[in-house]
Parts: C-alpha cells; structure tokens; sequence
C-alpha cells in the first residue's frame, strides 16, 4: 500500500541549530521523509499552509507528575488520558510518567498499569516509561514528598520495583544513603538512567555514583546540595558538580517559580543545551486556577502565586506549568536562542533516554511527531506518528 505524503510549508522550521522560513517538512506515512527548500518540492504533493507559524519537533517531557487534578500515581486509564491529552493539546507529544515516593505495593500498581498502558495506541501523547523518584532518598530533601515512604536502599526493597524494569527509565535516589551505589550499579545494568536527587549529596558521593553508572541530575537546585562549609572546608554538593561536568546531563525545572532568572542563566551558560533538559515537574495542579487544592497520594498542595505549594509554604510542590509555557521564559528571560530552548526540550531529552535517533528533531527518517505553534506558543496542531491529534480551530 502506498504511504501518503505531505509537505507542511510557510512555517518557521526549528532545527537543532537554527530556525528557517525557506524549508518544508515532507512526511510519508509515520515518518519525516525529508527537510526541503520549499522551491523544490514535487508540485503534485499535497502542501499543507501552516500560515507562518513555527514548526518545532514534538516537545518531549522527561518528568512530569500530572495535569487537570491526576497524577501518574493513579493507576487508572481516567488519569493517564486525562494527562496525555492535555499535554498533546500543549504541543508535548512525548512524555515519562512520573511517579512521585509512595507505599511499594502502590507504586508497583502503577507500574504495573503503565506497562499496560505503553502496550497499545492511546490518545495524547505516548507514555515512554516511567521516571521514578524514589523512596530512597535524603530525609532532609524530601521537598513536597511524603516522607512516610522513605526507605533505605539496602532494605532489599528496590528488588521488587526492577522486577518493572522493562518500564522504569530513570530513577531518582539520593547516592550518599547506604546501598546506594549497589543499586546505582543495579540500575545501570538493566539499562535504567540513575539520577541522582532529593539529596544532600557532596561531590565525592556524585563522582563514587558516577564511576558504577550515574549519568544525570533531577532538578537543579530543587531538593539539592549545594556548598556545604565543615569548619574551614568547603564541600561542594550536586549543584556545583552538575554545573561543571560534562558526563552529568541535568534537569531544570523553567516555570520562573522555582528558579530566578539568574540562576536559570548560569545553568544554560554553564550546562549547555546539549546537557540541560527543560522539564515540567508538573503536578496536578496543572491547568486548575488559582487557589485550587489538588494532591499526590496522601499530601495536599495549593496553586498559589502560579505554582504548586505545601500549605504551610515551606517548600514548592512541583509546578503547575506545562512546556510549551516555559518556552517564552527561557527565550525572553533567560535570553536563549529559539533552536536552543526547543532543542531542550526535544533533542537533549531524547539522547537522555537514548532514543534521539527515532525522535527529538526534524530530520530525515524520524518519526512525524511535530508541533506547530503560534506566535504565543499556543499549539495550533499536532501530529504524533504522523497523525493529527490536536487542533485548536
């Protein structure tokens, strides 16, 4: 059967490193086909007029919790849709459900769901695996996470949650606990990206991880060590490593809530885009108003001041910001180049997960999965596979 072929055309096209107005994106069937001077497209292909607007890569979100009152903590195809699709409709057409620290037998129930999930086509954007922060993380930077599910990493617990290999992609631990670097070493055996957060970690407990398969760093500066002074010494913790080695890709959470634009500028000016991933961290609370109450497992939270927050207001609970939202915070704030802020959101993202040849830019032989947007960032259409899925119009 003959695939059908296509040309978007009269859009910026966001490359890897640069934006231009001259190109058309041709897919055939589920895949991009080619990237073309748009004078040298066949005139008999059907073009598709996207009016100018910007056409990026589907955004793919490496830690995200929820959106519209669910979490991946609720093992329920009401919560994994309702996610999904909201953030398809936000121009994300890939994501990693991740599930915040609970009881084992819960978060292997929703482990066990996404399995499940990840198994057959489903509406909204696909569910790649599962991200887990984990219960064997530091105490002192538990951060909006119940700390009645805290464990240590030599309990022999975790051996129940690599049973779920095959859907757990990252997993976040605190790798100055006892046991941690046996289980760094675990996870890197079986192909899961250790990360290392949620912990008061110094570099020398970052370097030790690193040598047995550490390879990344949860949100900068959320829940993290940083210069810790012991007497006359001066220790340096996850944020100063992150910052300086080139081995350690790196997380930042770009709401403008949870980072200051300083502290976002020296992340990208030290970390680069080929290492630093823009993620969501949404919860919940994503997309509800202002005020609005929303949960994880058994802890409540509040939408206050445009971001998720314990109630007593000592510590941030996520955010209530999907992607595309972050887009103009990095290129107006932080002052990133276009090419750069979606490459942080696509491509880098993609190599984390090692997928980067099937997905993450435009380019030749990649799946057609697209965004366009609107001057506001606003997703006019998607396409995941090669098929719409959203339209505003």
């Amino acid at each position: 059967m003959k695939l059908q072929r296509w040309a978007l055309v009269n859009g910026r096209v966001v490359l890897p490193d640069a934006v231009t107005q001259d190109k058309a994106v041709v897919v055939e069937g589920e895949k991009i086909l080619a990237v073309v001077d748009e004078r040298a497209l066949d005139p008999h292909v059907e073009k598709i007029d996207v009016g100018g607007r910007f056409i990026t890569p589907g955004l793919i979100d490496i830690h995200t919790h929820g959106a519209l009152g669910h979490t991946f903590n609720e093992p329920t195809a009401d919560a994994f849709e309702t996610i999904c699709v909201e953030n398809a409709r936000r121009g994300v057409t890939a994501l990693v459900a991740t599930l915040a620290t609970a009881p084992l037998p819960d978060l292997v129930a929703c482990l066990n769901f996404a399995r499940e999930w990840m198994r057959a086509p489903r509406a909204g954007a696909r569910v790649l695996g599962v991200y887990l922060e984990s219960p064997y993380i530091n105490p002192a930077q538990k951060g909006a996470l119940d700390p009645a599910n805290l464990r240590m990493p030599d309990d022999g617990s975790a051996d129940v949650l690599l049973e779920h290999s095959d859907v757990i992609k990252i997993f976040a631990l605190a790798p100055e606990l006892s046991g941690a670097l046996a289980l760094v070493e675990k996870l890197a055996r079986r192909g899961i990206v250790p990360a290392v957060g949620h912990s008061s970690a110094y570099d020398e407990h970052v370097f030790a991880a690193m040598r047995v398969g550490l390879r990344h760093v949860t949100h900068i500066w959320s829940a993290m060590s940083m210069t810790i002074r012991e007497g006359p010494w001066r220790k340096p913790g996850i944020v100063e490593t992150a910052l300086l080695d080139d081995h350690l890709t790196v997380e930042m959470i770009c709401d403008n809530k949870h980072l200051p634009p300083t502290l976002m500028k020296l992340a990208y000016k030290c970390i680069g885009a080929n290492r630093l991933c823009v993620i969501s961290d949404a919860t919940s609370g994503a997309g509800l108003p202002e005020g609005a109450r929303f949960k994880m497992g058994a802890m409540e939270y509040e939408v206050h001041d445009g971001v998720g927050m314990m109630l007593d207001r000592s510590a941030f609970a996520g955010s209530t910001t999907l992607l595309n939202a972050m887009i103009p915070i990095l290129t107006n704030i932080v002052g990133v180049p276009l090419a750069e802020t979606i490459r942080m959101m696509t491509l880098t993202p993609a190599r984390v997960l090692g997928i980067d040849a099937r997905v993450g830019s435009i380019a030749p032989g990649k799946d057609a999965d697209l965004a366009i947007f609107d001057d506001d960032w606003r997703a006019w259409r998607v396409m995941i596979g090669g098929k719409w899925v959203a339209n505003d119009e």
